[in-house]
């Protein structure tokens, strides 16, 4: 020991490690070894991991596996961390090797250091072990993939109430424009009228039917393997613990947690995990879908469609004057490309598990917290900075309307599809309206032609 370094050991060696640093040599060597994406481990998984180690330790307690005293101090050192006292001891790369075991060590070591200072010691002498104390009757594959399942129901909270707030102002707009009607278009070509309310409802039904999904993905993530130890088949776990460990972690969580049906499948398996992403990767192409929408319906504002109007957030070019971008639409384009390349990454990361264990969850939550995180950031800034402010222009929807030719479709109950669409090729070729060249040609009564072509009876079912 000297004033700036203290020495540790485990099974590969010694190893010096700074003085004040809570972590040891276990942490030490994968932050050594793992420099891979220069992002530590997401905060909130860290928390989650902590919230394990603090449930073990009031469970290992009340099954006579560790001293009380040893138990207290954990718990203490615990709390304590949960308040961010630790942060920057935790070091690890998000991306690892070793399925884990890095990160769960630098939690066992902090911990252990914590709780050994707590007892009287100092670091590194380890009156609290961290793996005899802190890691009693666990093992980092029941650790991770269970603080990976709670890390996904914390951020999909948060996404959900995002989400929520972002339908909500769809369903605004829907009732604002429900009156405007608009030219419809299909492959960009023009169809049959619609409201402008109706496409923003359809916006909004579709979100929620992607939320719906999720939410029955993020339903798995209440299932935990917490018990299974190394492959799930609970070994050096006394019954009393394995019986205990959930519900204490519900406790500590305020999640209704609950055991997987089948331990070892639990740690084998990370399916539940795709099912989430798959379900985020759904979300995120009908947001930009709808980002693509509005892009193009506010394009202009002289030479495009310009049939809405989003709010000026910044200036849009460093060399065209007074030129404004859909910025907001267009970031959440890219976030939805980001999600779908991260659903790659964890299906194949799922895929590529061996017998009993799947090495490559660090990749899995490194990119599915990714995805959570700048899903539920995307539809904050979508909804505050963009659908809020939108603002239709009724005229511009009207003059469209007007010289459109698809009210023709209107006509087919009446006059048949092939006169239909030689009075469509006729009002394109001398640039009139369908309207008055039906009248012209005198082909039905002028009030039943009104009623016909009435752009808003056109955007429900027929009334005979």
């Amino acid at each position: 020991m000297t004033d700036n370094k203290r020495t540790e050991s485990d099974s590969i060696g010694s190893l010096d490690i700074p003085a004040d640093a809570y972590y040891g040599v276990q942490t030490y060597r994968g932050y050594r070894n793992f420099h891979i994406t220069g992002i530590p481990l997401n905060s909130r998984f860290i928390k989650n991991i902590v919230r394990i180690k603090k449930a073990a330790a009031i469970t290992n307690v009340r099954a006579g596996l560790i001293p009380e005293k040893t138990g207290d101090a954990i718990v203490r050192a615990c709390d304590e961390a949960l308040e961010g006292k630790f942060d920057k001891n935790f070091i690890t790369d998000s991306v690892q090797g070793g399925a884990g075991t890095s990160a769960n060590m630098n939690v066992n070591e902090v911990i252990a250091n914590r709780a050994t200072e707590l007892l009287g010691g100092k670091k590194g002498e380890y009156l609290c072990h961290p793996n005899d104390h802190v890691n009693c009757s666990q093992s980092t594959n029941d650790v991770i993939p269970t603080a990976g399942r709670l890390t996904v129901i914390d951020y999909a909270s948060e996404l959900e109430k995002n989400v929520s707030e972002l339908t909500d102002a769809l369903d605004g707009k829907a009732t604002e424009f429900n009156d405007i009607v608009k030219m419809g278009r299909t492959q960009l070509e023009d169809a049959v009228p619609i409201r402008l309310g109706q496409e923003f409802a359809a916006y909004a039904s579709g979100i929620r039917r992607c939320m719906k999904l999720l939410r029955e993905a993020v339903a798995e993530m209440y299932s935990v393997n917490l018990g299974g130890t190394a492959i799930g088949t609970a070994v050096n776990v006394r019954k009393q613990y394995l019986d205990e460990i959930v519900p204490a972690l519900a406790s500590v969580t305020g999640y209704p947690l609950a055991h997987a049906e089948n331990l070892i499948d639990a740690t084998q398996n990370l399916d539940g995990f795709v099912f989430v992403s798959g379900a985020l990767k759904t979300l995120a192409v009908s947001l930009s879908k709808m980002c693509n929408d509005l892009r193009l319906l506010s394009s202009g504002p002289k030479t495009g469609l310009e049939e809405i109007s989003l709010p000026a957030m910044q200036n849009g070019s460093s060399i065209m004057p007074g030129k404004v971008n859909p910025v907001i639409p267009e970031v959440v384009t890219q976030v939805a490309f980001s999600v779908i390349g991260n659903d790659t990454t964890i299906t194949l990361a799922a895929e590529a598990g061996q017998l009993e264990l799947n090495a490559f969850e660090p990749v899995i939550f490194y990119k599915l917290f990714e995805s959570l995180v700048c899903l539920k950031n995307a539809v904050k800034t979508l909804t505050e900075n963009c659908v809020r402010g939108i603002r239709s222009n009724r005229r511009r929807c009207e003059e469209l309307l007007d010289e459109s030719v698809g009210t023709v479709t209107a006509l087919c109950p009446y006059l048949g599809y092939k006169k239909s669409a030689e009075l469509a090729k006729e009002a394109l070729r001398k640039n009139v309206r369908i309207k008055d060249l039906v009248r012209e040609k005198k082909l039905l009564d002028d009030d039943l032609l009104n009623k016909i072509l009435n752009p808003f009876a056109m955007t429900e079912p027929r009334k005979d």
